[in-house]
């Protein structure tokens, strides 16, 4: 089945503890569709200025990513973000930011990609996420992930898109922040009320806790890295893998998303074993698979 995506490409420059790298590929909708292109097409929407040094064309060479909703605006710059990564790699520093095309407009979704059936609403202000949402017809099933700014400057507009997705994911703080809630169980069931039917939430090297308004609950530990070079990307990465096993086999119920979650753990684990994409365009689908079965032998009891 179709997957849009829409998000962020951005100009990164990373410091972690290995090493320093200026000006390379990043933004939520790279990684997402550079993961979530193992198992699905991919239907890009994002925009970039005219100094964006990286042609995507390229990038996503050989990849069924579909760049017909890339906006290049010729007065405008491109995203630019750089952060630094403490020796624990879960505390993170944001150095500088650049919105730049991001503060604009959204881009406008292509005619052709307007009865997308799975769509992906990769973070970024919860007021262009719903004019992005309203340009598609009919949507099978919605995600959509967000970070702390949106929720305590722009909660009553987050709180407006929550009432009209399938799926929210987020990171655990974020889950305690936008219920109020400390017990992460709590948290997740309280979001569950405000609209979504599932919430997925990530804990980092923890794994994830993902339940919907049935009452089901599943629980995932991280797989197990023993080099953690840069975790730029690994949550765009983990919802690439989860949209895209989702859009393959076509169907969302909780069975299917547990192993959706699990490919996107997976992909995650990838992603964050070197910089940039690095980490994602050296493996294949069998690489996947072959990790995938072996979190599957070291979960189960």
């Amino acid at each position: 089945m179709s997957l849009l995506v829409t998000g962020s490409i951005g100009i990164d420059t990373i410091k972690t503890p290995y090493s320093v790298r200026e000006n390379c590929l990043g933004g939520s909708a790279v990684y997402f569709s550079m993961t979530a292109s193992f198992f699905s097409p991919v239907r890009f929407v994002g925009v970039i200025g005219s100094d964006c040094p990286f042609d995507l064309a390229e990038v996503f060479a050989g990849r069924d990513v579909d760049l017909r909703g890339l906006e290049i605006r010729e007065q405008s710059k491109t995203f630019r973000w750089a952060g630094t990564y403490h020796e624990d790699m879960d505390d993170r520093t944001t150095d500088h930011v650049e919105l730049n095309v991001l503060a604009e407009a959204p881009p406008k979704v292509p005619d052709e990609f307007k009865g997308s059936e799975f769509v992906f609403l990769a973070n970024t202000a919860p007021i262009l996420q719903q004019q992005l949402l309203e340009q598609i017809d009919e949507p099978v099933f919605v995600a959509v992930d967000t970070m702390n700014l949106w929720i305590q400057q722009y909660l009553d507009d987050l709180t407006a898109l929550l009432e009209k997705i399938d799926c929210l994911v987020i990171n655990e703080d974020e889950a305690r922040i936008l219920a109020d809630q400390q017990n992460l169980v709590k948290a997740v069931r309280k979001i569950l009320d405000m609209g979504p039917s599932v919430v997925i939430a990530k804990k980092g090297e923890s794994g994830s806790i993902m339940c919907n308004t049935d009452g089901d609950i599943f629980i995932l530990p991280a797989f197990p890295a023993e080099d953690v070079k840069d975790p730029t990307g690994a949550g765009d990465s983990f919802a690439g893998g989860l949209m895209g096993y989702l859009a393959q086999t076509g169907r969302t119920d909780f069975e299917t998303l547990k192993t959706a979650v699990a490919y996107g753990t997976v992909l995650a684990s990838f992603t964050i074993a070197d910089f940039s994409l690095d980490g994602l365009t050296s493996i294949n689908r069998d690489d996947i698979d072959s990790r995938f079965e072996t979190l599957k032998k070291m979960t189960s009891f």
